[in-house]
Formats: C-alpha cells, sequence, structure tokens
C-alpha cells in the first residue's frame, strides 16, 4: 500500500532503510548515518511542501520517495528532485515503479514542471529504472563525489511533466 508519509510514526523506519545506505553502498553521498530525530525532521520539512509517499506492506515500511526543491532560487521554482529507497530485501517486486508512478502524478497533478534524479554514475539498477520511467539523462559529473576511498560520477536524469507554457 502507497500513502503519505507520517514523519512521527515512520521515521523510524526510513532512518533504517537509508542509514544501510549510508553505510555500506555509493547510492547516497552522505557519510555518516542518521538519527531518527535528523531524518523526522528531513522528511517533515520536506512534507509540508512536497510530495512523500511510503510504501507499507503488512505494516512494515518498506520504502519510501519523495520530492524536494532541486535548487534554491526562485526560477527553480517548479523543478523538484526526487529521491526513491527500498529496503533491498523488497527490490525487484515492482514497489519501485509503484512508488514513483504515484510521485510523479502528484508531481504533475501540482503543476511541476520538470523532476530531476541525481544518480550515482556507477548506479546502473537505478538508471535503468530511471530510464523505464521516462526520465533521460542530461548531465554528467566527473568525479564530483568521494567515498569508500573511490571517486564517484553523478549523473542527473530529468522527466519533463507538463507542455511548456507561460506562468503567470
Amino acid at each position: 500500500m502507497i500513502r503519505e508519509v507520517k514523519p512521527q510514526e515512520d521515521a523510524a523506519a526510513i532512518t533504517a532503510i537509508y542509514n544501510e545506505y549510508i553505510l555500506h553502498s555509493t547510492i547516497s553521498f552522505e557519510t555518516e548515518p542518521l538519527s531518527v530525530e535528523a531524518m523526522r525532521d528531513r522528511i517533515a520539512h520536506i512534507a509540508e511542501a512536497c510530495p512523500c509517499f511510503v510504501y507499507e506492506e503488512e505494516g512494515t515500511v518498506t520504502g519510501y520517495c519523495y520530492a524536494h526543491p532541486w535548487k534554491e532560487r526562485a526560477a527553480y521554482g517548479r523543478t523538484l528532485e526526487t529521491t526513491i529507497y527500498l529496503r533491498p530485501e523488497y527490490q525487484s517486486r515492482g514497489i519501485g515503479k509503484r512508488l514513483m508512478s504515484r510521485l510523479i502524478d502528484e508531481c504533475r497533478r501540482r503543476g511541476y514542471r520538470a523532476l530531476i534524479a541525481c544518480i550515482t554514475g556507477n548506479n546502473e539498477a537505478s538508471r535503468t529504472f530511471h530510464s523505464r520511467l521516462g526520465f533521460k539523462q542530461v548531465s554528467l559529473f566527473k568525479e564530483v563525489g568521494y567515498k569508500f576511498g573511490q571517486w564517484l560520477d553523478v549523473v542527473d536524469y530529468e522527466l519533463l511533466l507538463t507542455p511548456p507554457s507561460k506562468l503567470d
């Protein structure tokens, strides 16, 4: 089941999912695990203005996704960056696709123009996943991250949501 995030109730589960990626992969560029309180504050802040969802199966949060402002400048106000993480044992079961489809639909409904996915260059699974959802690679930044003794590339994928138009 997909539902909107409940920061108080979901923070511990989301923190556990995310900290696995911080500690054991180059998918997240954070290097120190987050506390439940820090994650609660992060998702509460994001959920105030942007879509934020969890996937719950038999009472257990198995994944989450959200969109947040891509850049701070006002002209970027209709562009969001997406984030999605699943518990590893729940990957390749269609949960990610369902979560992201819901996020994309909600961003489109709210009138956003573009979504950006910032992906570690060697994360082929995420690159393929986003491509299948219609995202297109629009950038490649060489060796801009350093984690676990290696330099890492970053690629940005973009999905345009609405036809171009003048905004009043």
